[in-house]
């Protein structure tokens, strides 16, 4: 009987055993896994402050400058050959002013520009000059009045006189001349008191072919220094003529206006204003016979002087 019962409990046993590792039931070895592992944090880095905002300084203002006293400066200088030359300088109201240089004609020195250059001037130096002949260049009652908007209504004036030309020239010496003409603009642009790139120039007769020939040199030295010329009755003077001289005024850049009053009856200078050509070129044609300075008369039409106030106008921009 105890035989009978440990069979049985073995058989039971075995079947036990054998159900638990059949197929299907046998355990899969289960593979650990890592924890996902996520990126880095990224290491805080310090919080950049945000500057105040800063004011934008305002621009320097250029510095107002005193201007010079009115008396005329007389002063000696020298042209490219060593030749001494006089001189006188109008200083302006305002520093750095713009400046009219005046070259003259044959029958006279710098002496005639003097109440001309007292008008550019504008300090109430004119109406003080001898003038025995009644000339109206030397008789300020009539001049035009300096247009009161204008922002700068003093300029700086130069005037000088040719060699060989005191108290009137003695002898014609074009080669000369060219040179006093092309000295005067150089000296003139150095003066204490003037805006070295607001220059313009105005002559009569020699003086009228001078001021578009010291332009234009003075500008091959210095770039756009010299604005503009204004020539009463050219007659190709000074070895250079007068319509070369407009090329090259025209051919500048920007271009340079020229403006050339004449009068019919004067054929030097017909001719010679009537051979240039350019888009800022400007003829003024007079009747009669009137030369160089006796242009600058109240009872000739139209008025040089207004005339001389237009092209500085237009030249200076003002």
């Amino acid at each position: 009987m105890k035989k009978l019962v440990s069979l049985l409990f073995l058989t039971a046993l075995l079947a036990f055993t054998m159900t638990a590792c059949g197929p299907g039931s046998t355990p899969s070895a289960v593979t650990p896994t890592e924890p996902p592992t996520s990126p880095p944090s990224p290491t805080p880095e310090p919080p950049t402050e945000t500057p105040p905002p800063t004011e934008t300084p305002p621009p320097t203002a250029a510095p107002v400058l005193e201007p010079l006293p009115p008396a005329p400066q007389e002063f000696e200088f020298q042209a490219a050959d060593g030749q001494a030359l006089r001189g006188t300088y109008y200083p302006a109201a305002v520093n750095p002013a713009p400046l009219v240089v005046l070259m003259h004609w044959a029958p006279g020195d710098q002496s005639d520009w003097v109440e001309i250059a007292y008008w550019l001037q504008d300090r109430g130096l004119g109406g003080q000059s001898d003038n025995p002949g009644n000339v109206p260049w030397l008789d300020p009652s009539w001049f035009p009045k300096i247009p009161s908007e204008w922002e700068e209504q003093s300029f700086a004036v130069f005037a000088f006189t040719f060699r060989g030309c005191e108290g009137g020239c003695s002898s014609f010496d074009p080669p000369g001349w060219l040179l006093d003409a092309q000295a005067a603009m150089e000296t003139a642009r150095a003066l204490e008191g003037v805006d070295p790139q607001r220059i313009v120039a105005a002559g009569a007769s020699i003086g009228a072919d001078g001021a578009p020939d010291g332009c234009y040199l003075l500008n091959q030295q210095y770039e756009n220094s010299c604005l503009g010329a204004f020539s009463f009755s050219p007659g190709n003077y000074l070895t250079v003529p007068y319509a070369d001289a407009v090329d090259e005024m025209e051919a500048a850049q920007p271009p340079k206006p020229d403006w050339c009053l004449f009068a019919e009856e004067d054929t030097a200078a017909a001719e010679a204003c009537q051979s240039a050509a350019g888009d800022h070129y400007r003829m003024v044609q007079y009747n009669g016979r009137f030369h160089g300075m006796r242009l600058i008369d109240p009872n000739v039409e139209p008025d040089a002087l207004l005339l001389l106030l237009e092209f500085i106008e237009l030249s200076l921009g003002l």
